[in-house]
């Protein structure tokens, strides 16, 4: 299958198993906080609508960090544990909860 353009990795120079797991091991990285992968929108490279669901396949979501569409400049954890929450009670077909304004001592 062809999406258009060129390859621009690993290159024609690499032509067998053994070139492919030397590619890979060269360019390999990690990442502390992975995120916005798999995007959600409707957007040109977005992966996932609104409902988590993978665009254009049947019965998959993703449901972690990567359907962010933009990294974020705190920690993963909370936001990550939002999108989980969330996507549950979709996957169970509950309501969103309405929103609740919470007191804070700076916003009496």
């Amino acid at each position: 299958m062809n999406l258009g353009g060129e390859e621009l990795m690993p290159g024609p120079e690499v032509k067998s198993d053994d070139d492919l797991v030397k590619f890979i091991r060269d360019v390999a990285e990690t990442d502390y906080h992975p995120s916005c992968s798999c995007s959600m929108g409707h957007g040109k490279m977005a992966v996932v609508d609104e409902q988590m669901k993978v665009h254009g396949v049947k019965n998959l979501r993703i449901v972690d960090a990567s359907v962010m569409p933009q990294i974020i400049s705190g920690n993963l954890n909370a936001p990550t544990q939002m999108i989980a929450s969330r996507a549950a009670d979709m996957i169970l077909g509950k309501e969103q909860l309405s929103p609740i304004k919470a007191s804070f001592a700076f916003n009496d």
